[in-house]
């Protein structure tokens, strides 16, 4: 029973909606078209919105841009302490096969040494 009413109630509305829509087709088909720009005009409504947020009205890029160039600063001293370190370990770990390298020369020339001198 009630889905009976409530099928009925929605065929009466959607009866309704296609007659008031039959009504007002030709005054709709006789305005003339829109000459502003949608896009525009929500771009326009958005910018006046995000104005009105407290928090929006004392934002200045400046200082957004001083702290971010900020940030990129610390990061570039980090990255370059960082380097930094890496090559002072390669140059120790170049260091220390040299010099295994240079001992092994000495070790071979000792015996040549060794062979002339017989």
């Amino acid at each position: 029973m009630v889905e009976i009413i409530s099928i009925v109630i929605l065929a009466l509305s959607l009866a309704g909606l296609v007659v008031v829509l039959w009504k007002k087709l030709p005054a709709l088909a006789k305005l003339p078209e829109p000459e502003i720009n949608f896009q525009e005009l929500v771009a326009q409504e958005l910018k006046e919105g995000i104005k009105k947020i407290p928090v929006v009205k004392k934002f200045s890029y400046e200082l957004y841009l001083q702290k971010l160039l900020s940030k990129v600063r610390v990061l570039t001293m980090k990255t370059e302490n960082k380097t930094g370190n890496w090559l002072e370990i390669l140059r120790k770990r170049t260091n220390k096969n040299n010099s295994v390298d240079e001992g092994k020369n000495q070790y071979w020339d000792e015996l040549k040494k060794a062979k002339n001198g017989k």
